[in-house]
């Protein structure tokens, strides 16, 4: 094993096979993307290269600077639901007795696909006979709203089923991050005479953090590009209320066969990516690791 370790040709071939995949699924089509937002293009004919025409239009576009604010309003829910999820998944790390049972109740909504979590939803959301508007009718809410078609409330009702679907995956992530914590340093503070609030601020906190700052990554970026379940419940309406960055570079390749204004939108997403992930980076960088063994 060591000569083969010690030979770069082999490592080579053995890193060959993933980076032809790497290459052709990831960053072909980034370089492809981009040439296409060169280029005026309808998808099927010739294309006529317009320079940075495109992303000239792009940032006079008011509808794409108006889904990026519904994208990102997305990205700062999620990144504040980060903290009820820390929360809950603390409290299932203590030994709560039935923890086991709650932990699989969070990770059904993993186990769905976002077109059935959108027809949920749909059912929840019917202004007649959904659950929520027979609810707050039994509270005596007289015309209760149709939560997705007025344009200031679907962003809202949109977010909670968006939140409500990734819950089980960051809890799970939190919960293994906590449950690797070794137990004698929660004892020690015990000893001392620390509280549970305490135990959780100083000590469970501060050794998670990293895994903290991978997951405000994960919810911001993932926020940034979500399409799907935005897709099946409102298609962007209604009159693009709800339209965010991914399905307007849907509806502008695809339905407009507009695919180089398309691109340039993909792009440029990629582009709002990089810099929320760098800003992220940025703002919670710290000096020291806390380790422990």
């Amino acid at each position: 094993m060591d000569k083969v370790m010690s030979n770069k040709k082999m490592i080579a071939l053995y890193v060959l096979p993933s980076l032809i995949l790497i290459l052709a699924i990831v960053y072909i089509p980034i370089v492809l993307t981009g040439y296409y937002g060169l280029n005026e293009w309808n998808g099927i004919g010739p294309m006529k290269f317009v320079g940075l025409d495109n992303y000239t239009t792009l940032m006079k576009d008011s509808k794409f600077w108006d889904s990026a604010k519904h994208s990102l309003l997305l990205a700062v829910f999620s990144a504040l639901s980060l903290i009820v999820y820390l929360a809950i998944a603390m409290v299932l790390a203590a030994k709560l007795k039935g923890a086991n049972l709650f932990r699989k109740i969070y990770l059904i909504p993993m186990l769905l696909s976002s077109v059935a979590i959108a027809q949920l939803w749909l059912k929840i959301y019917h202004p007649t006979s959904g659950i929520m508007n027979t609810f707050l009718e039994s509270l005596g809410v007289n015309n209760p709203p149709a939560w997705l078609a007025e344009p200031s409330l679907v962003l809202l009702a949109l977010f909670i089923p968006i939140l409500w679907q990734y819950a089980g995956f960051y809890i799970l992530i939190y919960y293994a991050a906590l449950k690797n914590i070794p137990t004698s340093l929660e004892e020690a503070a015990k000893i001392d005479g620390a509280t549970s609030l305490q135990i959780a601020y100083k000590i469970k906190l501060p050794l998670v953090l990293e895994v903290i700052k991978v997951t405000i990554v994960l919810a911001v970026v993932g926020s940034l590009k979500y399409f799907d379940l935005i897709y099946v419940m409102t298609d962007g309406g209604p009159n693009g209320a709800s339209e965010v960055m991914a399905s307007y570079m849907y509806h502008t390749a695809f339905r407009a066969y507009d695919f180089g204004y398309g691109s340039a939108i993909g792009f440029a997403l990629l582009i709002i990516c990089l810099v929320a992930t760098w800003i992220i980076r940025k703002l919670t960088v710290t000096k020291d690791t806390i380790q422990y063994s």
